[in-house]
């Protein structure tokens, strides 16, 4: 990630335990390709099974996505798991691909990164509807008549947040909601004094 140009790469992770079917596999893989964007994508295996095919062991597209990106310094892929305090922290890291589970998005919101809303299941869904039409820090691709997100929208969705200026007014407002996050953490801010009261509650019973 060092060579990269800052606010340049996607970071795509639905977290330890979210996955996707084949199909929604695929499409996001070739979506990803097709949007030219620099990526780093943290991958588990499809949920049919975990023996599934999947990058590089199908026989369409995907079986040489590897390569292919890799091989033009567009994407990296990494094997279930990666640093990810330290990746949304990193200058090159311009958006976040994720499933919107808490700890993800907080940790987004703590190092102004924007978001590409993907839920998957129980809470997710509320917290994308919150970030992405209330604070607005955040877009949602739309799937189609079978529930899947096709590959153009997947591309199109992540050049709205890296590339349009729609995105750069997510951004501006993603950093605002950094700096509000900021001000809870310090000595004197809300989050401080609040964990404070508990710990002092707790001992007191």
């Amino acid at each position: 990630m060092e060579k990269q140009v800052p606010n340049s790469v996607l970071y795509v992770s639905f977290g330890s335990g979210g996955t996707l079917s084949q199909d929604q596999f695929n499409e996001l893989a070739l979506g990803l390709e097709l949007s030219g964007k620099k990526f780093l994508w943290v991958v588990r295996a499809p949920s049919e099974s975990q023996n599934s095919v999947h990058l590089g062991c199908e026989s369409d597209d995907p079986l040489r996505f590897i390569e292919r990106t890799k091989g033009k310094e567009h994407g990296l892929v990494a094997s279930s798991w990666a640093p990810q305090v330290q990746v949304l922290s990193h200058n090159v890291t311009g958006g976040f691909l994720t499933h919107f589970g808490w700890n993800s998005t907080l940790e987004s919101i703590v190092n102004g990164v924007p978001l590409i809303a993907w839920p998957l299941y129980a809470e997710q869904g509320m917290n994308a509807v919150m970030l992405t039409n209330d604070l607005k820090v955040a877009l949602r691709p739309k799937d189609n008549e079978k529930g899947l997100v096709e590959r153009e929208q997947v591309a199109k969705v992540i050049r709205r947040l890296m590339e349009d200026q729609e995105g750069r007014a997510i951004g501006e407002r993603m950093q605002n909601s950094k700096n509000a996050a900021a001000e809870t953490l310090q000595e004197e801010g809300s989050s401080t004094k609040t964990l404070i009261q508990l710990g002092v509650y707790l001992l007191g019973k």
